[in-house]
């Protein structure tokens, strides 16, 4: 069997999980990878991303490289058209896909939680946001997105009919709360996008942040006995659907299921 080269490429991904997830998975799949971390400056992408497509058999693409990958590639397919952003890329044949959205809903699925017919409270319009968005709306939920810029999430209403934009968060029920903000994360450990009120009175909340484990976000709904639900799930499900791209395989549920189990009992800190 072949080992694929496979890599991450972003503008600083020295401390990105990607080698550990996909190692993980490929293995558990009876594949092989040597996969990498690749940290590209911005004033460089253009120069060295050619080099890389020749030498390597694909690779997940990060910020802030998501849509300057695009110009390089022959194709793009499935989410990558909706989202107009690849976090996939295969060289074979130059295509890119985004499996984000994928693994959002995987993330949901294997959690229980139902969307159809169910209220969501998207927080944040960029390109997190959007996915999230477009996911839950195409999966039967009633979405409405609230952005600090508001052009972002009337913008996203524009694109995606049925999505409500609110310029002000409005404090009201809502099934499903997601955080897609970053707020939380890096400078802002410790702070929370939204408070009590509103999250008292939402049933799950749903952070894309994955370090801290608990952000504050996801602390207060637990206070309030909601049900959380961090962002390492999205992570290793987006890896998982990338992973079934690179060898040709059909994603199965169950699988990815059990998959990130085992990857949770095998990495406790």
């Amino acid at each position: 069997m072949k080992e694929l080269k496979l890599a991450v490429i972003g503008k600083d991904v020295s401390a990105s999980t990607s080698p550990r997830i996909h190692s993980f998975i490929a293995k558990k799949m009876g594949n092989k990878i040597n996969y990498r971390r690749i940290s590209i400056p911005e004033d460089s992408f253009e120069d060295r991303i050619d080099g890389l497509i020749e030498d390597l058999d694909g690779f997940n693409v990060t910020i802030p490289y998501k849509l300057a990958i695009i110009p390089h590639l022959k194709t793009i397919a499935g989410d990558a058209k909706t989202f107009g952003a690849v976090n996939t890329v295969t060289t074979r044949d130059l295509c890119g896909t985004n499996t984000d959205g994928l693994g959002f809903m995987m993330m949901l699925q294997n959690n229980g939680v139902e969307t159809f017919g169910k209220t969501a409270l998207v927080l944040g319009a960029g390109g997190a946001g959007r996915s999230v968005c477009k996911k839950l709306l195409d999966a039967g939920a009633k979405v409405s997105v609230y952005d600090k810029l508001y052009a972002n999430a009337f913008a996203l209403s524009h694109e995606f009919k049925g999505i409500e934009p609110l310029e002000d968060i409005v404090i009201r029920p809502y099934d499903i709360i997601v955080n897609a903000t970053g707020v939380g994360m890096h400078k802002s450990v410790g702070q929370s996008p939204v408070g009590e009120e509103l999250l008292s009175l939402c049933s799950v909340a749903v952070d894309l942040i994955y370090t801290p484990e608990k952000s504050r976000f996801l602390e207060i709904a637990g206070e309030q006995g909601k049900r959380i639900i961090n962002g390492e799930g999205m992570l290793f499900y987006q890896a998982y659907f990338s992973e079934c791209i690179y060898f040709g395989a059909e994603p199965d549920n169950a699988q990815a299921e059990k998959l990130f189990g085992e990857y949770l009992k095998e990495n406790i800190q």
